[in-house]
């Protein structure tokens, strides 16, 4: 099975990595030396961006603003399966569908930095085939556990898990003042760690899924709503059950790596 991935970044190379000790992996990116860089990390080889050379499987492994127009492009490439590792699944889905009509299609979302793998792999196909369970297989054995859903319930759990968690964080990071290590609380430790799991990486990203996915307004508005009982215990201790309901309840409740 000879796979094209297009987008040679961390998660392009994550996926390359999944399929390189077994099949034959090349990967094409706007810039050359990336591709070659990610191909010489899994033993792979580098290929023509928009060249004319057909794979059995094209994974779409590019920035969410720009993955529906590379599915449009690159997806007449593919023999099988044409598939995208974005972190979004509506409108990947619709692309694919549109545009490989007659492939084996998937939209998945591993839910973990690579450097954290194994974890959660979020996954959703349509006309499912032999080559899509051998690529299933192949992320499922490294020890990760794939998870099957819809695009609708993905989409609607990353305002959870990544736009609200992700704003809460670096809101605490706009907020805290800095303080001796001694201070630091079983809750404000950990805390302060994520701040700095979160700032250590790449910006471009995460303001992808702000734009991506609602829910930053909704931290803003907690926030507001916290602030403004914060003299009337009566009313915090409404707010506090209403918070604690909540994490009980919650159908999206989840971690991401």
């Amino acid at each position: 099975m000879n796979t094209l991935v297009v987008g040679a970044g961390t998660m392009g190379r994550w996926f390359g990595g999944c399929l390189a000790a077994d099949h034959d992996v090349a990967f094409a990116d706007t810039d050359v030396g990336v591709a070659a860089d990610a191909a010489d990390a899994v033993g792979g080889r580098t290929a023509l961006l928009d060249g004319e050379e057909r794979f059995d499987v094209v994974c779409l492994a590019v920035p969410i603003s720009v993955v529906e127009s590379a599915i449009e492009r690159n997806a007449p490439r593919a023999d099988r399966v044409v598939l995208d590792v974005s972190g979004v699944m509506r409108g990947p889905v619709e692309a694919m569908r549109t545009a490989a009509p007659e492939c084996e299609r998937a939209s998945l979302h591993p839910l973990f930095a690579p450097s954290n793998e194994p974890g959660n792999v979020a996954w959703v196909s349509e006309d499912a085939g032999p080559t899509l369970a051998a690529v299933r297989e192949a992320i499922a054995t490294r020890g990760n556990h794939v998870f099957d859903t819809t695009p609708e319930e993905h989409d609607r759990a990353m305002s959870t898990v990544q736009a609200r968690a992700h704003a809460a964080v670096l809101a605490y990071a706009l907020a805290r003042e800095e303080v001796r290590e001694e201070f630091h609380t079983p809750l404000s430790g950990p805390l302060a760690e994520l701040v700095d799991q979160v700032t250590e990486n790449t910006p471009r990203v995460y303001a992808e899924i702000q734009s991506s996915f609602p829910g930053a307004e909704a931290v803003a508005d907690a926030a507001r709503r916290i602030a403004d009982v914060a003299d009337d215990s009566a009313a915090f201790a409404d707010l506090y059950a209403e918070a604690a309901q909540r994490t009980d309840s919650s159908p999206e409740a989840g971690e991401e790596g």
